[in-house]
């Protein structure tokens, strides 16, 4: 178990352009108006990331792309876009700030084979020159924050300082980073070496993300890595209040730990939203609340019995009639939703070892930031990962 962390740290350091350094990640089929709401009223965030918008080489259609920039009132918005076509792409990022988007994102990052084929997301990976060319025509017409977010690399990650200096030299404003390979897909625990690496390297602020599954490992990733924001996607799903506890943490008070009661009351709420925003779909909001509880589930220490009931409902009242009897009766020290982790049901990151699933912790643990090591000792440890799933 972690000790608790009372110092607070920097929460906006001078080259980061926002009020603080917690972001919402962006997630296909999750980050969309009513989940991003859901989390910015938790509290704690300061960046809200969309969904990847598809950019083709068929003509924008630019009443689409403004419906797109959906802001909420306390948090700005960053617009993720994906594709490879300069031209489209440019187009696309201007209509995005002229609807008011804070940022226009590039994907270069998503490993799904549809994806891939097509050259965009992850694949983008493997032609830097493309690449550059793309993000210096979005740069010249993107007159807010330009960003990417990109892997550790397509195959192995011995470029990604390479494509990293490509997306600095083309004037992108900051750059995320998820220290996986395209062919991990979600494998593995990530190795945040490659973030205090690139840290060191690069002039821009870089963006930490991957496998912070608790509040402390976000200030933890921070002190390990020096990156200048923490990036948050899966571990927002199972935990809605972990920005607002990131937020606690940083301030040196103590962080809301949320008991069954807490977390039936948010999966009503979610229920509700979702069913007023999905009717048009032929199962309404039970495919999406299935999901969200899939996430939430790990949190229940039950060997995902919880979950592996939910998944054999039929209807949403089924859903809700199942979590209020499996969730209110627990207390908060029976739920993995603690600001630090006290149950460790899950495998965070660290930039002190490697923590794959077939790898051992070095005998000699990388340096904290800003001294880290050099980018060939991380590359070629990360290349040599053994994924525990194919590489599609």
């Amino acid at each position: 178990m972690q000790a608790p962390v009372r110092s607070p740290l920097p929460t906006a350091p001078s080259a980061w352009p926002f009020a603080g350094p917690s972001v919402l990640a962006p997630m296909e089929g999750v980050t969309h108006p009513d989940f991003r709401s859901l989390m910015a009223d938790q509290g704690g965030l300061h960046l809200l990331c969309t969904e990847f918008v598809r950019i083709t080489k068929n003509p924008l259609k630019a009443s689409q792309l403004r419906g797109e920039v959906l802001v909420h009132p306390s948090c700005p918005l960053s617009v993720q876009v994906m594709g490879n076509e300069v031209e489209r792409m440019a187009e696309a990022a201007a209509i995005l700030c002229e609807a008011g988007a804070a940022v226009v994102d590039i994907n270069l990052g998503c490993p799904m084979p549809r994806v891939v084929r097509k050259g965009v997301g992850a694949a983008m990976l493997k032609d830097p020159v493309l690449l550059g060319r793309v993000l210096a025509r979005m740069r010249s017409h993107t007159p807010t924050l330009l960003s990417a977010k990109i892997r550790a690399g397509f195959d192995d990650a011995d470029h990604v300082l390479e494509i990293a200096r490509v997306v600095e030299d083309s004037g992108v404003d900051f750059i995320a980073v998820h220290p996986r390979r395209r062919c991990d897909f979600y494998a593995g625990v990530a190795d945040w070496r490659i973030i205090a690496s690139l840290k060191q390297h690069l002039s821009i602020p870089v963006i930490g993300n991957g496998d912070v599954w608790y509040a402390a490992d976000a200030l933890r990733m921070q002190r390990e890595t020096g990156c200048d924001a923490v990036m948050i996607g899966r571990p927002a799903i199972r935990n809605p209040w972990i920005f607002r506890q990131i937020a606690e943490l940083r301030a040196g008070s103590d962080a809301y730990r949320p008991d069954g009661p807490a977390v039936f009351r948010y999966i009503q709420l979610v229920a509700e939203r979702y069913g007023r925003v999905l009717t048009h779909k032929k199962r309404g909001a039970i495919g999406p609340l299935k999901e969200l509880l899939s996430w939430i589930s790990r949190a229940v220490n039950d060997e995902r019995e919880f979950h592996r009931q939910v998944l054999r409902l039929q209807s949403v009242s089924e859903i809700l009639e199942h979590c209020e009897r499996t969730l209110l009766p627990l207390t908060a020290e029976q739920i993995d939703l603690g600001p630090h982790g006290e149950l460790q049901l899950e495998r965070s990151g660290s930039a002190l070892h490697a923590v794959g699933d077939r790898e051992q912790p070095t005998a000699e643990p990388v340096a904290l930031a800003p001294n880290t090591a050099p980018l060939s000792a991380v590359t070629t440890v990360t290349a040599a990962r053994t994924p525990s799933s194919q590489c599609w």
